[in-house]
């Protein structure tokens, strides 16, 4: 099974360890069909770029078949978790009273062989899911899983779980399967409705979502706002909004952001005469050293150094 620290770097695309992230949350369990369920949440720190992945990775082994397994990996960015007591799972149940944190997700789950066989028993196979399904494939890959609008829409169920008990076992199964379907589908047909190739964007009216969301960005510059609460402010569906926002600004949403955010802050600490400390508080960071590391990274000095100039 991958490790933490591997999942962290893919995402990335940069080394990572996971002593480096505030852990908000995580769930490990086997469900009563045998697959194993890893979530983990970290707090999404200012200056962090994750690229959302999904990957399927098919583990045969030719002798021991309990090392056989089929593997889902998701890491997704842009959603918010509450730690108050009395907010499940992260959910808050009291937006208003409620301190909300952006989140980095990683989501790993693993089908064994012993869980699949139920599908393909006393079945011919025909066909590559089939075959997987089977074990009948004799070599291990891994295949990018696009993240659709059906596989977000689990996965944030997931997240969310709101069930308890038996209830729980039942509600996370149904889940579970939904999202092995889907990415099988990936790797049986690569279907063009689900490549978000952006071509919605000759749409005038989803250029103008795309438009209003950096107008709706540039106005909470001192208030930072989540993928998930942008894309409902401006009526389409996260993936819709990533791709599209790339698609015509050239830039991802969050690199937009922080760019605007840091040329703001410039300004306040250098023509405005603002400290670091006002900056900081204005622009919504947590702590001066979170916004310190933004800025260098962002314009290659410290704030502090700024002011000296």
């Amino acid at each position: 099974m991958l490790q933490v620290s591997e999942i962290m770097t893919l995402a990335h695309r940069q080394p990572l360890m996971q002593d480096q992230l505030q852990l908000l949350h995580q769930l490990k369990l086997n469900t009563s069909g045998g697959i194993g369920v890893y979530i983990y949440r970290y707090e999404l720190l200012p200056g962090m770029q994750p690229e959302d992945v999904g990957m399927l990775s098919y583990h045969y082994h030719p002798r021991k078949t309990a090392e056989r397994k089929i593997e889902l990996l998701f890491c997704i960015s842009g959603n918010s978790y509450c730690n108050a007591p009395e907010c499940k799972s992260g959910s808050c149940v009291k937006e208003k009273t409620c301190s909300q944190t952006s989140t980095f997700d990683i989501l790993l789950f693993t089908y064994p062989a012993i869980y699949l066989k139920q599908f393909v028993q006393g079945t011919a196979t025909s066909g590559r899911s089939d075959e997987l399904l089977a074990f009948k494939k004799k070599t291990s890959f891994s295949h990018s899983v696009t993240l659709c609008n059906r596989t977000r829409s689990v996965l944030d169920q997931l997240l969310l779980q709101p069930y308890t008990g038996a209830m729980a076992q039942i509600y996370m199964g149904s889940q579970l399967q939904s999202l092995l379907l889907f990415g099988l589908e990936c790797l049986v047909e690569e279907k063009a409705e689900e490549s978000f190739s952006c071509k919605f964007l000759s749409n005038d009216t989803d250029r103008e979502k795309m438009i209003l969301a950096r107008e709706i960005l540039l106005q909470r510059i001192g208030e930072p706002i989540t993928i998930k609460e942008l894309s409902r402010k401006v009526g389409t569906n996260e993936c819709y909004l990533k791709k599209g926002f790339k698609e015509l600004f050239g830039t991802t949403i969050f690199e937009y952001y922080q760019n605007q955010r840091m040329d703001h802050a410039r300004y306040l600490l250098y023509e405005k005469g603002l400290s670091v400390t006002e900056v900081s508080a204005l622009l919504g960071y947590s702590s001066i050293s979170h916004f310190s590391t933004a800025f260098k990274r962002h314009t290659g000095i410290k704030p502090c150094e700024l002011l000296l100039r």
